[in-house]
């Protein structure tokens, strides 16, 4: 798959999915400072998952109406890099097919396919 992983959520993820075999672009290693708006477009341009752990994602796509090819919202209580990595693990295991065109939001108990 091809994700777009959000400077927030950090290079160790961009390298974690990149090792399994994913096609990554980490804003961290190659855009940091860019805009959360053009972050949105470059993944919906480039057909690129979206994986962030700000909120303010939603509120674009939702409020704002932007298009995308799906985004992954970690809301974790623990924001250490083993713990996003074990929580998309997860999800990578359960919901791949699901992932593409979807805004998920995912804790570390609960996965929840938001309504478009």
């Amino acid at each position: 798959m091809r994700f777009l992983v959000d400077e927030s959520t950090g290079p160790s993820v961009a390298e974690w999915l990149s090792a399994q075999g994913h096609e990554v672009f980490s804003v961290y290693d190659s855009a940091r400072g860019m805009d959360d708006s053009e972050i949105v477009k470059k993944a919906f341009d480039d057909n690129w998952i979206l994986i962030t752990n700000d909120k303010d994602f939603g509120e674009q796509v939702y409020r704002e109406r932007k298009p995308h090819h799906g985004i992954v919202l970690l809301r974790l209580d623990d924001e250490r890099a083993k713990s996003k990595i074990e929580v998309l693990k997860r999800l990578l295991h359960s919901h791949t097919d699901h992932l593409p065109d979807h805004f998920v939001v995912v804790t570390e108990k609960s996965v929840r396919f938001a309504k478009q």
